[in-house]
């Protein structure tokens, strides 16, 4: 497996995405960036903190890196301004300057607040991604979007901040707990969903090896949703126009976050966003029945909801508004052709998306049917 994908931007490169087995050879990916003489803070969060921390402080320090450590509190509920405050004032009181470092150590939360947080001190300063769950590695750490949550909404305050480095250690996929694991699943499925079907069948032919967490598999799934990714930045740095095609599932996903309290991961509600824009996609005659049914049921093997209880139809109505992916008042909503061709449309209408959550809508009298 190539072990470099390089991420360019107007034709020049921009970013590397490394794919090793251990830290071992952080400090030459951080040399060769000229960071030797840096002064590095490392962000991570309670979960990951007793379990990386150290490791990567001591090979950074042994290179002769001055390293420090930044522990925010796990969860999506600390993605906030609050947090970044706090961090901006550890920050401060030891002398981080323009040309220091911070590296994002952990997950999709940690990546994210890590950015925004380099992005906007000092004006932007440099930093790193070191993803350590799935969903980072697949999805959330490549193509500089960084942001945190305000108020409960997703990701409502942000920036477009690109790492100068990936360095995903695979071998932390083996640590996550298997809830986690298959919700870092959901990004990869999405993103064969939006532009590979090959990949996607791919997926099907290797399910069982993709639970037992076999290495090489993994490997494969995360070069390759990479590589679908990379592709997308490259094409639309900004979310202009094709980029977008990487939210499927993330307008009714993230209202069900949000209206769920955040106790469903990420990832599920992606699974449960990607079957209500599935059966959009088919209501609308964009999609054959028959496929609406196979990407709903493809879910399933990998431990993914697409059903969820008691949810509020109109509630859930009322926070797809409030997404950011509005335009002009309509919802860009990413629907599917087929599998591994993606589209935007903004014609969805209330009573289509009121159908979908009824569809993914688990009640008392479905119980009792």
């Amino acid at each position: 497996m190539e072990k470099r994908i390089t991420v360019s931007r107007e034709g020049k490169p921009s970013c590397d995405i490394v794919f090793e087995k251990n830290f071992s050879v952080l400090p030459d990916e951080m040399k060769a960036l000229g960071f030797l003489e840096r002064k590095l803070c490392v962000v991570t969060d309670s979960h990951v903190e007793p379990l990386y921390a150290e490791k990567v402080r001591d090979v950074l320090k042994q290179a002769g890196m001055n390293v420090e450590v930044y522990t925010v509190p796990a969860g999506e509920e600390n993605k906030n301004l609050d947090t970044v405050r706090s961090l901006y004032t550890f920050l401060i009181e030891r002398h981080f300057g323009r040309k220091d470092c911070l590296i994002a150590l952990g997950g999709g939360v940690v990546g994210d607040l890590t950015g925004f947080t380099a992005a906007t001190y000092l004006r932007g300063i440099d930093f790193i991604q070191i993803p350590t769950t799935l969903l980072a590695q697949v999805d959330s750490s490549i193509g500089g979007k960084t942001g945190v949550d305000f108020d409960g909404y997703k990701n409502m305050v942000g920036a477009f901040h690109m790492p100068r480095l990936v360095y995903t250690n695979l071998s932390t996929l083996a640590t996550l707990d298997p809830r986690q694991f298959y919700s870092g699943f959901a990004e990869a499925m999405k993103s064969a969903l939006i532009a590979d079907a090959k990949y996607y069948e791919w997926m099907i032919a290797n399910m069982y090896e993709i639970c037992d967490r076999e290495p090489e598999v993994l490997a494969e799934l995360v070069r390759r949703s990479c590589e679908i990714k990379r592709k997308i930045v490259e094409n639309d740095p900004e979310e202009k126009g094709e980029r977008a095609l990487l939210n499927l599932g993330h307008t009714i996903g993230h209202a069900i976050e949000k209206a769920k309290d955040f106790s469903l991961t990420h990832g599920e509600c992606v699974a449960l966003g990607c079957v209500a824009a599935a059966f959009i996609s088919w209501k609308k005659e964009l999609l054959p029945m028959e496929e609406y049914y196979e990407i709903r049921d493809m879910f399933v093997p990998f431990n993914l909801p697409i059903s969820v209880d008691e949810l509020d139809p109109g509630h859930i109505l009322s926070l797809t508004k409030s997404d950011k992916k509005m335009d002009n008042g309509q919802i860009r909503f990413v629907l599917l052709k087929k599998i591994g061709k993606a589209v935007l449309d903004t014609s969805v209408t209330d009573e289509q998306i009121l159908a979908a959550i009824d569809e993914i809508n688990f009640t008392e009298e479905d119980a009792h049917e």
